[in-house]
């Protein structure tokens, strides 16, 4: 079918509105009308050539909601006409999907890095030329995208779908990152090293799990002071000042977590420094590959965990619902975060972003 999508070209380049072929949906595919697509750093990662993905042209996207437009034959989780968020594919097959652990899946890239669906078929042409698409299995910066079975999540109808779409990875993974790989006990302390949508999110939720020290640390002051209006306890401005020792200070000790959602290893050494005996660091922060980072091994002895995270430890079937739960009832306000876009502003969306005016915008197609 024909669709409009936003392509890159050309590595670091702009992002171009033009017209494609999307193929029809097999077996296992869905095939969905983008109505809200977040733009997440990942999809910046990709587009600069930061990710293991073939050479442009190509399609990214990852955060798309939409309405269920078709299903193919084998197709039983959904139906035309559902309301679905997405997020990331896998095999289903592999020991750390029999787990449980399906972002760990041992066939991740070709999943979703591939530029094409597992089987190397493509998903998307223009006229005769390849375009890489399925991009965590959907490419979902259009206004039509092709999805897996198991990658759609099917979502209650009666909150605006487009505002659900960041959902399916960034809030996802900082409100998991505190829910499903820390779990909190009330009362715990928490420091989060950089305020996007990621670390506003486990914010967020370490509010819902009860947590009464929740530090913010960042360089922004705007995004600070929001932060403190979402729950954070305190706030240290990371310019001004080095933030370990006024955590250590502010908790009597040591935060019992802490989380990286920079990706820079001197952050992270931060983070890991604010630890007391038996705190745990988590690591959520995308870097380029082969980054290094220098770490004190005698306060990681000391009982101290260093943790890579991916998705929040989250299962998309089962956690996107609860998160939406919370925020239908007031206690997980993830919609301040948020700054909608016509889809043909995508460029400037992404400039808004990178230079800090806004958090998490989500696109409109």
């Amino acid at each position: 079918m024909d669709i409009h999508a936003a392509v890159i070209f050309n590595p670091s380049g702009k992002f171009q509105l033009e017209p494609l072929q999307l193929a029809e949906p097999n077996a296992d595919e869905v095939l969905v009308h983008i109505v809200g697509v977040g733009i997440c750093g990942t999809d910046l990662g990709a587009r600069d050539g930061h990710l293991p993905i073939p050479p442009p042209p190509s399609v990214f996207g990852h955060e798309g909601a939409g309405v269920v437009v078709q299903v193919g034959a084998r197709v039983t989780k959904v139906k035309p006409g559902d309301h679905v968020i997405m997020s990331w594919d896998y095999c289903g097959r592999c020991p750390a999907c029999q787990a449980g652990k399906v972002l760990y899946c041992l066939n991740f890239h070709q999943h979703n890095f591939h530029g094409a669906r597992p089987d190397g078929t493509p998903t998307l042409r223009q006229g005769d030329q390849v375009v890489h698409g399925a991009f965590f299995a959907q490419s979902s910066f259009a206004d039509f995208a092709l999805a897996n079975e198991r990658n759609v999540i099917k979502v209650r109808a009666d909150v605006p779908l487009e505002l659900l779409a960041p959902l399916g990875c960034g809030i996802m993974t900082g409100a998991g990152a505190v829910m499903n790989s820390f779990q909190p006990r009330p009362g715990s302390s928490i420091a989060v090293f950089g305020v996007g949508p990621v670390g506003m999110s486990a914010i967020l939720a370490a509010v819902v799990c009860g947590c009464t020290t929740i530090i913010a640390v960042d360089i922004s002051a705007e995004r600070l002071q929001l932060a403190q209006e979402l729950g954070a306890t305190h706030s240290i401005n990371a310019s001004q000042v080095d933030p370990v020792k006024p955590i250590i200070e502010i908790t009597g000790g040591g935060a019992e977590f802490s989380l990286e959602c920079v990706g820079n290893p001197s952050v992270l050494r931060q983070a890991v420094d604010v630890l007391p005996r038996l705190g745990v660091c988590g690591l959520v922060g995308v870097v380029p590959p082969n980054t290094q980072v220098a770490l004190n091994m005698d306060l990681i002895m000391n009982g101290r965990t260093v943790k890579g995270i991916l998705g929040g430890d989250a299962i998309p079937d089962l956690f996107i619902p609860k998160l939406i739960a919370l925020y239908a009832q007031g206690r997980f306000p993830f919609d301040r975060l948020i700054t909608f876009y016509p889809f043909a502003e995508i460029n400037q969306a992404v400039e808004d972003m990178a230079q800090g005016r806004v958090i998490k915008p989500v696109l409109r197609p």
